[in-house]
């Protein structure tokens, strides 16, 4: 922890660098110009984080890398770790049997206690991922599961367990059957389920049918009692254009669906093509262009930047030519990567992390996994009250292929965790410019991505990361909780 003393003379050197034009500029991006603008004169450092504790969930978790990545540890994950009702949860499959383990731990600072379902994870593949969720109208844990364009394994747990966690033992007999379907709604074949709780305490599941190039993506929402499909509203179809090449068909990639404090559900996103000819190079990856929707009817109807309506869940859908959706245009040669991360602030506005080979390493990616871990940088885009988006690059290489995650605390602040579990911070009072490594991972061994809890971010100001350490080949490994006091 570092005194106040050295406290108060770091905060006086940043606000020095930044009052003599230092600071790292800022790139604003809007539908209709593109500029440059400095962080505030006299800006607060950016905060600090103080680590509390590390503590050991299973000490041999399954491990296996699959598409560069662990399938206990995957960015688009909503979610792998939450907090509810005092109690925090966190979810991974254990080598021993290949099971889905659930825990649940009293916080502050009670013991882990662990249950396994049963079920066995069917196959080595990083997407087959467990997604936890609760339903506040009838305080049930819903975990969504082991899905790559494949029918989903789902379970709940009985009425109140986590309403009523002080008065109930934490035992598998207190989760139903695992079952195929959402409770008799046949989704399909899916991948990416995540969950999101509506604002008038509804659950609902996002997921996408078809497949990475080909894909659509669809709700289904939970009342309490019963499981019912809302529909798709993205789009698969359509033209877009590069290289002389056209591609017909693509999938969107979500970077979240994250509710913000007046309700509204936002949505940040890429393109993926599935016409590999509109890029460079065939090493390269085909993700494109950073697009934003919005809805305030619990995602029925999605507006693009602008406010104007461009979708409508279960008719016309959002697709590449809805016009206004572009935030940040990147054409498919630079490895954009897909599904990163994305929140809200407390006046509403949305803060998204994407991450690229920006073009000063070169125009072209002719490998998108050894460029990324080259030269790969992540970037903080934040639209204000106007619509206006600004971006600006975090200014630590990610040394990774991998993807970043970003909270918000209870002042605004902003904490983005990199790959290896680093941590980087930006102020609320810079304009979130002022962005300085707060921890570099020491201690963690973490293999690269990571997952962070929100909801405790929001209800204790603790920053909780569940991580895996790295091992080599199937040889399994811990999987641990490192918990941060954000400042």
């Amino acid at each position: 922890m570092i005194g106040s003393r050295t406290r108060d003379i770091r905060r006086w050197l940043t606000a020095s660098i930044v009052a003599v034009g230092l600071a790292i500029p800022v790139t604003v991006v809007s539908s209709s110009s593109a500029q440059t603008a400095a962080p505030a004169i006299g800006a607060a450092a950016a905060p600090m984080v103080t680590r509390l504790a590390d503590t050991e969930l299973d000490p041999r978790a399954l491990y296996f890398v699959s598409y560069d990545g662990l399938v206990n540890n995957a960015s688009f994950q909503q979610d792998a770790i939450l907090t509810y009702a005092g109690h925090q949860y966190a979810a991974w499959y254990t080598s021993t049997n290949r099971r889905p383990v659930i825990a649940r731990r009293q916080l502050p600072s009670g013991a882990w206690q662990t249950l396994q379902l049963p079920h066995s994870l069917t196959t080595n593949d990083s997407h087959n991922v467990i997604s936890l969720g609760v339903s506040p109208s009838d305080g049930r844990l819903h975990v969504a599961m082991d899905t790559h364009n494949s029918r989903i394994f789902y379970v709940k747990s009985e009425a109140g367990l986590v309403t009523d966690a002080a008065s109930r033992t934490w035992v598998a007999s207190r989760f139903g059957a695992v079952q195929r379907a959402l409770d008799g709604l046949d989704l399909g074949s899916i991948t990416y389920p995540q969950f999101a709780i509506t604002p008038d305490q509804r659950l609902q599941l996002s997921y996408r049918t078809g497949g990475s190039g080909n894909g659509t993506n669809e709700l289904a929402e939970y009342d309490g009692s019963a499981w019912r499909a809302l529909g798709r509203w993205s789009s698969a179809t359509g033209n877009w254009n590069q290289h002389g090449a056209t591609s017909t068909r693509r999938n969107m990639y979500l970077h979240g669906l994250t509710y913000g404090p007046n309700g509204r559900l936002h949505a940040a996103f890429t393109w993926r093509e599935q016409n590999a000819a509109v890029m460079c190079n065939r090493g390269g990856l085909s993700n494109h262009d950073t697009g934003y929707v919005y809805s305030d009817d619990r995602g029925r109807t999605w507006r693009n930047n602008a406010g104007q309506q461009v979708g409508t869940t279960g008719g016309t859908l959002v697709s590449v030519t809805s016009p206004g959706h572009v935030v940040d245009p990147i054409n498919a040669d630079h490895a954009l990567i897909n599904q990163e991360s994305q929140t809200v602030d407390s006046t509403g506005q949305p803060h998204v992390i994407i991450s690229y080979v920006p073009g000063r390493f070169g125009q072209c990616v002719t490998n998108f996994t050894s460029q990324r871990r080259a030269s790969g940088r992540a970037f903080h885009l934040v639209r204000n009250a106007q619509g206006t988006w600004r971006k600006i690059e975090i200014p630590v290489a990610l040394n990774a292929f991998g993807r970043s995650q970003i909270v918000l605390d209870r002042s605004d602040n902003a904490y983005v965790v990199l790959p290896f579990g680093r941590i980087v911070s930006a102020s609320k009072a810079s304009g979130w410019t002022d962005w300085t490594q707060q921890f570099d991972g020491a201690g963690l061994n973490a293999f690269g991505e990571v997952v962070v809890d929100r909801s405790r971010v929001a209800t204790e100001g603790v920053l909780s990361i569940l991580y895996q350490r790295r091992s080599s080949g199937t040889t399994p490994s811990p999987i641990r909780v490192v918990d941060f006091r954000l400042e």
